[in-house]
């Protein structure tokens, strides 16, 4: 059958596209009930780290649903969140080594800024409300971390329902005259500018990611960047919140993002990678330095969800932990990552391909009209789009992203594949890509 709108009862995401039917997934493979093998080139939505089909982490997550499933966080903690908090711990950014955990990457954003805020007012600031963020740049789809993402297609029906926010243009060396040399956007120094015209003793916090997501397509700062924007944070009394539910988990081949470089935020957001797909699962991290001011005042997190801290998903994040740790598949990401960005070379070559750029296992190519001045292509021709679905038929799953040219216009396709992908299947994915790359173009 069909699996598309309105023939289900299934209300998809997209009301014209037809779906194909999974019925099993195995490493970096997928099956389809037709019997169809693709590559999941991107994780599924960056997130299936550890793979598919592993057969200790569904374990871990049965037993815990056999012991118990569910209990409210506001009344009870239990062994899987103990336990979960103390796994990060051991990896954690600098003293961010407390942890709140929520069932998506959005409601994380959402808490963490909500933290941010509710941190000023009861340290007797509450003038500073204010949110700054980079664009381009996607911190989620709640209301609050919509509006801190600068994405506008994505906002055009619920402008009116947003906080405004100040935006900076993030660090892109592909679309800088630059080329990532010294210059306000790539080296950090735009957020001073930016905090000085909104007044820094309105703002609350500045939010972005340390690596470039989807939005950016894996765009990588100047080595002195994140430094740059801790030194700016601390002397404006701005709260830096890293949005890691992306570029988290060991996914550039560190544990964090920021690792290389030598800086610690004010708080940080986790997801995705954290489960492996095998719940949905994501966590605020912060620090005592901000937690003793709102114990000594309020004394609670004005954040809430049903979900909070529930054993189900903790016991998948603990699992999931445990396997990267006990695999060395951090490690492992970094080791391939240098084998997937080598091999995505040759693409370059291909008429479409502008760019080709990322960390770990996390990779972009940029579609362009021009190779020679990066004009991309007009929005109408949904070249990102038809590549996906090129290489969706050849039995290849890459992630679209689009508008991070000007904001409307843009095209690329991300990589993120399992940490368990071997040679061969990087071969594989590149050949398939480049396949899809030559329909296309």
């Amino acid at each position: 059958m069909a699996y598309r709108y309105p023939d289900t009862h299934v209300l998809y995401r997209k009301l014209t596209k037809t779906f194909p039917k999974i019925v099993r997934g195995e490493g970096c493979y997928l099956f389809g009930e037709d019997g169809t093998r693709y590559l999941d080139a991107s994780g599924g939505a960056y997130v299936a780290n550890c793979g598919h089909g592993v057969r200790e982490i569904v374990s871990a997550v049965t037993d815990q649903i056999g012991e118990v499933a569910y209990i409210t966080g506001m009344s009870f903690t239990n062994d899987a969140v103990e336990t979960l908090a103390n796994e990060l711990a051991e990896v954690r950014v600098g003293d961010l080594d407390k942890f709140s955990f929520l069932s998506s990457g959005s409601d994380a954003t959402e808490a963490a800024l909500k933290l941010a805020r509710q941190y000023w007012v009861e340290r007797g600031k509450p003038k500073k409300h204010k949110i700054v963020a980079l664009a381009p740049g996607y911190h989620g789809n709640t209301m609050l971390a919509l509006a801190a993402s600068s994405r506008d297609h994505y906002k055009i029906y619920f402008r009116e329902w947003m906080v405004p926010v100040r935006y900076v243009p993030a660090p892109y060396p592909y679309r800088c005259d630059c080329r990532g040399g010294p210059c306000p956007r790539c080296d950090g120094t735009a957020l001073d500018q930016a905090l000085t015209e909104e007044g820094s003793d309105t703002v609350a916090a500045f939010i972005a990611e340390p690596v470039g997501g989807s939005s950016t397509g894996a765009s990588v700062p100047r080595a002195d960047y994140w430094r740059t924007i801790r030194e700016i944070c601390d002397r404006h009394e701005v709260l830096w919140i890293a949005d890691e539910v992306l570029t988290g988990a060991g996914r550039t081949g560190t544990w964090s993002a920021l690792e290389p470089y030598g800086a610690v935020p004010d708080l940080q957001v986790l997801g995705k990678g954290i489960s492996g797909g095998y719940a949905p699962l994501a966590a605020v991290a912060a620090p005592e330095r901000i937690l003793d001011v709102i114990a000594a005042a309020s004394g609670s997190m004005i954040h809430a969800q049903t979900f909070t801290n529930t054993p189900m998903i903790c016991a998948a994040g603990v699992a999931a932990l445990q396997y990267l740790k006990r695999h060395h598949l951090v490690a492992r990401c970094a080791q391939m990552g240098t084998v997937l960005h080598q091999k995505l070379g040759a693409l370059r070559g291909r008429s479409i391909v502008g760019d080709v750029r990322g960390r770990g296992l996390l990779a972009g190519i940029e579609l362009v009209a021009d190779q020679r001045t990066t004009a991309p292509f007009a929005r109408r021709e949904k070249v990102a789009e038809r590549l996906t679905d090129a290489a969706l038929e050849a039995g290849l799953v890459v992630w679209p992203n689009v508008g991070h040219a000007d904001g409307t216009n843009g095209d690329a396709v991300m990589v993120a594949p399992p940490f368990v992908i071997t040679e061969a299947e990087i071969d594989e994915m590149v050949e398939k890509l480049g396949t899809a790359i030559d329909r296309v173009g």
